[in-house]
């Protein structure tokens, strides 16, 4: 099947766009990528993104509003992407879209409540004219699971060594890990949760003590121009969701702007320096990863693969290095995959398990009670047709 899988991360952006063709099934199921595309969020998009992301500064009719409009932005970008590959709508299946997550309900306990992402698959659906499979999240909710991280199953599907346990660890806006046992281990399960904050708390301070002429830390540039304060790392290193058992998740609504900025307060109050500051967040990013892997690792981790923006970051990828030797580190390139449309390539293999009628999670990833079918089903001009093709003939 050709299908389009669509993400927007934590850090708003753009839209990744990922026209994949998927075949076979589990055990023997293949993915490969035809084509991909970011396409940058306009700066307007962004803010709105990121406004409707905070609760006390967001109301009911924009994040409605941005429902609509996003979608119109995700079909857009999905209709580029038809267009670069040299393809046709007509040409594809299906849709897959995560949507922008808007606001993960976390509770005092740990467990997830519910999980809002927009993005409206009517539109998608219409303007492609493709049926389209969005929200995810909601039913591994609702089975009691933490609702992600989902990219954990097409990592058990594709990544898993051999021989050797694997990491595959991201860091995007969130870091989050699957820790993989070997193929000849039928044994063990596999691990997956988040870790912590990967990039969201340095992007916003970037932003801020720059005046917003950076949106990041360009390939660690102010890092390096600081030293880490070893001590104010050891209390935010304190935080109690480090701590915490998985499964469990994390997002903005604990590791985002206000956060950030009571971050920015803190680190004056203490006569920090700008660089000292993007320091220290940045030996947070790494830090938090590894006293993950320190803690929760079932077995020595023989190799990292590294995805997300911050795989990019050499200062983040260097303390990691020192902090997990002696594991060998990857990219998603080194095995065949493409890391900057790994996410999206998800999206698409999770539609295809859904049309096809399969769970795509386990248990041991996001705790939930069992595995199920994941996501919604919003038909297409072509849903007639596909369901000939696929189901009926």
């Amino acid at each position: 099947m050709i299908i389009i899988g669509l993400m927007s991360g934590t850090s708003a952006d753009g839209v990744d766009v990922a026209l994949c063709e998927i075949k076979g099934a589990p055990g023997n199921l293949s993915a490969t990528l035809l084509h991909g595309v970011t396409f940058p969020y306009d700066p307007a998009v962004r803010q709105r993104i990121l406004k409707c992301c905070d609760p006390f500064d967001s109301s009911v009719d924009e994040i409605a509003a941005l429902n609509v409009d996003l979608a119109e932005v995700f079909a857009e970008s999905a209709l580029g992407a038809i267009q670069q590959a040299g393809m046709s709508a007509k040409q594809v299946d299906l849709i897959g879209s995560h949507g922008h997550t808007l606001w993960h309900n976390v509770m005092a306990d740990g467990n997830v409540s519910a999980s809002l992402q927009v993005v409206e698959a009517s539109v998608l659906a219409e303007r492609a004219g493709v049926t389209t499979i969005s929200n995810f999240r909601a039913r591994d909710i609702a089975a009691g699971g933490q609702g992600a991280p989902l990219t954990s199953y097409v990592d058990w599907l594709l990544l898993r060594h051999p021989r050797h346990w694997r990491a595959v660890q991201n860091i995007g806006g969130m870091g989050n890990v699957t820790f993989l046992p070997p193929l000849a281990d039928d044994s063990s399960e596999p691990i997956a949760f988040d870790t912590g904050p990967g990039n969201a708390l340095l992007d916003i301070a970037a932003g801020e003590l720059t005046e917003g002429a950076w949106t990041y830390d360009r390939d660690g540039q102010l890092a390096r121009q600081g030293r880490v304060n070893e001590e104010w790392l050891d209390e935010l290193l304190s935080h109690p969701y480090y701590s915490r058992a998985y499964p469990k998740t994390t997002g903005r609504e604990t590791f985002g702007t206000a956060a950030a900025l009571q971050l920015l307060v803190e680190a004056r109050k203490r006569g920090l320096e700008d660089h000292e500051i993007i320091a220290t967040l940045t030996a947070l990013t790494a830090t938090n990863i590894a006293d993950a892997y320190k803690r929760f690792a079932p077995a020595p981790i023989h190799e990292v693969i590294l995805g997300g923006g911050g795989r990019h970051n050499p200062v983040i990828v260097g303390m990691l290095r020192e902090l997990l030797a002696p594991a060998r580190f990857l990219t998603h390139e080194d095995i065949g995959m493409d890391s900057d449309f790994k996410e999206a390539l998800v999206f698409a293999v999770l539609a295809h398990e859904t049309w096809h009628g399969r769970p795509a999670t386990i248990p041991a990833f996001t705790g939930a009670r069992e595995s199920t079918v994941l996501g919604q089903i919003t038909p297409g001009g072509n849903y007639a047709d596909l369901l000939r093709r696929t189901w009926l003939s």
